[in-house]
């Protein structure tokens, strides 16, 4: 991978094949100390990367999978360091696939899916740096000074200024505000996002003038079926659509999708929103393939800096799924199994070594 530091370049590997923590002394040690435990150190400290030196990384990826069709999905995961001191990146955030606060480090990340790739573009890291009183507790808390949705805006403006073609912009229910809606429209864009049942929406723009509302629960409407709404503080027409997951003849679920493309049908807007479970995907190798929760760093630029790397290495194991057709996890396991034959081999030969083993043998 092209980029400035080959000590950087170094740790993405050393993140692909390490299994535990990733530290500089062992980095320092899995290369027989020809690289100093202080060089990695000082590499880590010497500077803050982020999204801006991520998209001067991944752009010649993402100009080879420029694709007019591809979508860009933002969603944010919580990486829990309950026993971490905290510090403005290591702070107490809410996470909803655990619908708990845990203490850890907030992420919100634009993901780029083409036909072959998914790559990272952009991302901001949530610092809570601001102590405040909170109105209903009266104790301090801190927060962060700029909101995820403002963030989550920044993404997509920031993914259109590198010039990113796409054809939607898929996220979860916690972005699909009014705000986000018409600020996404304004840029000339399309969406596809779900809504909770409690939303309330008009069924013509007249209805719509006039204040005369339904929860989007309450509509009788065919699962195959697209409909024409008005959401409440949206000045433009959606439409709707309800997705229903079974578990053979038992209703598990019920989705209810919108987008500002009219010209969409029903089975097109599933279809395309699918494409979100791509950041899962993400999410997952990140944690379990890249070492992305697997540093000790304690400081706010030598975390970071951990992460994005994290971020790289995953794009490492994206070039080579494609290269090798295995996917993340069967190529982490593919080094696993190498490395522990190497193991094997070197306990054989120090067994050999060991007079009290051979007689008792």
């Amino acid at each position: 991978m092209n980029f400035v530091s080959p000590i950087f370049d170094l740790y993405l590997d050393y993140l692909l094949v390490n299994q535990g923590q990733s530290t500089a002394t062992g980095l320092s040690a899995l290369v027989e100390g020809k690289l100093s435990h202080d060089a990695i150190t000082r590499s880590l400290h010497e500077h803050t990367y982020g999204s801006a030196q991520l998209w001067q990384v991944v752009k010649p990826f993402a100009e080879q999978i420029a694709n007019p069709n591809a979508v860009l999905t933002l969603d944010d995961t919580v990486e829990a360091k309950p026993y971490m001191d905290q510090n403005p990146l290591i702070r107490f955030h809410y996470d909803h696939c655990q619908r708990a606060t845990v203490k850890g480090v907030n992420q919100l990340t634009a993901l780029y899916t083409g036909d072959s790739l998914s790559l990272p573009v952009a991302y901001e890291l949530i610092e809570k740096d601001q102590l405040v009183v909170d109105k209903k507790s009266g104790k301090p808390k801190w927060v962060s000074r700029v909101s995820k949705q403002e963030r989550f805006r920044r993404l997509i403006r920031q993914s259109l200024i590198n010039n990113l073609a796409f054809k939607y912009v898929l996220a979860d229910s916690w972005f699909s505000s009014a705000e986000n809606f018409t600020y996404i429209a304004g840029l000339g864009q399309r969406f596809i996002m779900p809504l909770k049942g409690n939303r309330k929406l008009a069924l013509s723009q007249a209805d719509q003038q006039q204040g005369r509302y339904q929860p989007i629960g309450s509509l009788d409407i065919e699962e195959h079926q697209s409909l024409a709404v008005w959401l409440a503080g949206v000045d433009f027409p959606l439409l709707l659509t309800k997705q229903v997951f079974k578990d053979e003849d038992r209703v598990r679920g019920v989705i209810y999708l919108v987008t500002n493309d009219l010209t969409a049908d029903a089975a097109s807007i599933q279809t395309q929103y699918a494409r979100r479970w791509k950041v899962e995907e993400f999410h997952k190798s990140l944690r379990s393939n890249a070492g992305y929760a697997r540093s000790p760093a304690h400081t706010v630029r030598s975390q970071g800096n951990h992460l994005f790397l994290s971020m790289l290495a995953f794009v490492k194991l994206e070039a080579l799924r494609l290269s090798t057709s295995k996917n993340h996890f069967a190529l982490k396991t593919l080094l696993s199994l190498n490395a522990m034959k190497l193991a094997l081999k070197e306990l054989d030969s120090l067994k050999s070594l060991s007079t009290l083993l051979n007689k008792a043998a």
